[in-house]
Parts: structure tokens; C-alpha cells; sequence
């Protein structure tokens, strides 16, 4: 997750997460398990928080936050990317006009343009195909370890 760019304390509060077995933990259980600090988890939550990929709750009769991975963690992020694919798109839009459709940087942005609308109308396609697709793997899908030749 570092390599790809995310903060190293974030990516190991994530992998933690995505480890455990009911995907949630309190901020004093991620920091005994990683052995960081309550700030170092604040900082990592509030990180993963804006980027959609945890939630928090309160567990009941407690004053506990909780932090959660959403349920579909990948399908998710990437659904919510599209706002953002599509703000980019308008911007390069706006680059193209203003450097000139006949200028090697005008060409080179516009290039990029048709890039993100390929990439968009393809993602939608196969998040599309993926949701069909994990209908087979699992009778219950929040069940992810029972797959269907177990039933």
C-alpha cells in the first residue's frame, strides 16, 4: 500500500483492519497491535476516513469509536473515484482549449482527456461484470470465506 502511495502508518492500520476477522477494531487495539501510538491511529483514521475506506462507530453502551472497513472496500473506492475522474476531465478540457488543439501540449492533454473517458466507461463496465461475478463466489456475501462448492 506504501509503494502505491498511501501513508506507511495508514497502509498498516488498513492491512490490520483487512486482517482481522470482523474487519473492526478500537483505536487502543490498533495501537497495541501495531505498537503506535493513539495520534498515530488518529492521524491513519482520519486519512482512511476521507478516503472513504473506514467508517466509525460507536460500539453500543460505549464511549469506544470503532473503525470499520466498508463492506466491499475495493468496489466501493473505486465507485466513488468517478466524481473525481470526471473533475479531472473537466480541467484537462479546459488545458486543451487553452494550450490549442494543434499544439504538441494541447495533443498530448487532449490524449490524456480520451484516456480518462476510456478508463471511466470501462470501470463502469467492470464493476458492473465484477458484481455479477461475486454473486458466484459466495451464497452470502458477507460470509467471504464460504465459497460455493463448501455449501
Amino acid at each position: 500500500m506504501t509503494e502505491a502511495g498511501m501513508q506507511r502508518t495508514a497502509s498498516r492500520v488498513f492491512a490490520a483492519l483487512l486482517a482481522s476477522d470482523d474487519a473492526s477494531m478500537t483505536s487502543a487495539e490498533l495501537s497495541e497491535r501495531l505498537s503506535i501510538s493513539p495520534a498515530a491511529v488518529s492521524g491513519a483514521v482520519r486519512y482512511l476516513t476521507q478516503v472513504s475506506m473506514v467508517s466509525r462507530e460507536r460500539d453500543p453502551g460505549s464511549r469506544r469509536d470503532r473503525y470499520r472497513l466498508h463492506n466491499q472496500i475495493w468496489y466501493a473506492s473505486l465507485t466513488q473515484r468517478d466524481p473525481v475522474l470526471t473533475r479531472w476531465e473537466q480541467a484537462l478540457r479546459e488545458g486543451v482549449e487553452t494550450l490549442g488543439r494543434d499544439t504538441p501540449a494541447g495533443a498530448r492533454v487532449a490524449e490524456t482527456v480520451a484516456f480518462f473517458e476510456f478508463l471511466q466507461k470501462e470501470l463502469l463496465s467492470l464493476l458492473d461484470r465484477w458484481k455479477e461475478h461475486r454473486e458466484t463466489l459466495t451464497p452470502n456475501p458477507g460470509n467471504a470465506s464460504r465459497r460455493p462448492e463448501d455449501a
